[in-house]
């Protein structure tokens, strides 16, 4: 299985969420010990529309420990038909802003990550990179090929879920070594106007509400290890009928085997080769930092609640996302004068990126594969 929840700092329960957990903590077969796996554990889902809005609340209400939300729209009027996580005071507000604030009403123990923009070649992996599953709730075919081969590439469970009128469609990609993924159920996206959208074909609002369900149900049962999860078949919902089929889904010969998102958009990684970009591995870094401390800086790429929560002693904050929008490379320049610079991250993905970044506005820097991750406890750390 590709996911690996990471249980450093694996929090217990305390008073409130056991009263809160309660009904899960009597349930047989699932008791304290999922109910922590679930703390301890974190989703994004890419769109707060229908299926996003209730596949969020119940994930929110199950007790998951930090949900991410992307979506760059705003609250309609339309949207409320189905949308149940927005009110309609939300109306004209990004649905990011809505959708966190209702989390946060139903359970204040859940931490909430929002980016209100949209996911692209650019942002993917470091976004996604942050969480433990990946829920797709979009609404576009670019969307979700997108994000499937992202996954692919950070190795992580991806939950699928769409719908049309009356029926709609659930599964799990990539959760293990050989599992298939989006593209072994289409290989290619369809022809523009090949199919309708919901605003052309319509849906019924029940219908995205129980796919979202399904979803949320997916997860859990990831987290958790209980159950059958949907690796390898698709379950369709028609609610006219009152119909539900299993159907299986295998690993094509014919779909695409390689997943590289800087393919068709090289100005991803800003087109700079990899052979330009200084790395060392964790052990090398480790005798540096403990022989040379004062020589080097250290720049931190993560979040700054990833920051906050664990980081290297000496380590400077300087969030990738800021790195992107910000005009910051004359202050790193200043304050690395004389020194060695490296960049860190949890895994060693967004601080390769901000490396190459740096190396476009004529900075070098050297980043740490693996990151915080395969650096482990060394003693300096806070």
């Amino acid at each position: 299985m590709h996911l690996s929840i990471n249980n450093n700092n694996n929090e217990l329960l305390n008073s409130d969420e056991r009263e809160r957990y309660k009904r899960h903590l009597s349930l047989k077969g699932f008791g304290e010990e999922s109910q922590i796996r679930l703390k301890n554990s974190s989703v994004i889902f890419i769109g707060a529309g229908g299926l996003g809005s209730s596949a969020i609340m119940y994930i929110a209400a199950a007790g998951i420990g930090k949900i991410g939300i992307a979506d760059d729209d705003k609250v309609e009027i339309s949207n409320l038909q189905r949308q149940v996580i927005h009110n309609n005071s939300d109306i004209g507000n990004y649905k990011t802003e809505s959708a966190e604030k209702r989390i946060k009403e139903l359970n204040p123990h859940c931490k909430v990550m929002t980016f209100t923009k949209r996911i692209n070649s650019k942002n993917a992996l470091e976004i996604l990179s942050q969480f433990d599953i990946i829920c797709d709730c979009s609404d576009n075919f670019g969307t979700r090929y997108l994000i499937n081969d992202a996954c692919v590439i950070l190795k992580k469970p991806l939950i699928y879920g769409s719908v049309q009128g009356f029926e709609g469609q659930v599964s799990v990609f990539n959760l293990k070594k050989n599992s298939p993924n989006f593209r072994d159920l289409l290989p290619q996206s369809p022809e523009e106007g090949q199919i309708p959208s919901c605003a052309d074909y319509g849906v019924i609002g029940i219908s995205p509400g129980i796919i979202g369900i399904l979803q949320a149900n997916e997860i859990i049962k990831i987290i958790i290890k209980k159950g059958k999860v949907l690796d390898g078949n698709i379950l369709i919902f028609n609610l006219l009928e009152n119909s539900m089929k299993k159907l299986n889904l295998t690993v094509s010969k014919n779909s695409k085997k390689i997943y590289d998102l800087t393919t068709n958009t090289k100005d991803y990684e800003s087109e700079i080769n990899d052979e330009f970009i200084k790395r060392i591995n964790h052990i090398e870094f480790k005798k540096i930092y403990h022989k040379n401390l004062n020589e080097i800086i250290i720049f931190d790429v993560r979040e700054k609640d990833e920051f906050q929560k664990y980081s290297i002693k000496g380590s400077v904050s300087l969030p990738l996302s800021l790195i992107k929008e910000k005009n910051l490379f004359q202050i790193i320049k200043n304050q690395s004068i004389g020194k060695k610079i490296f960049t860190l991250c949890q895994k060693g993905i967004r601080s390769e990126i901000a490396s190459k970044i740096l190396y476009k506005e004529r900075i070098e820097t050297i980043f740490i594969e693996g990151g915080i991750e395969k650096i482990g406890n060394i003693n300096q750390l806070n």
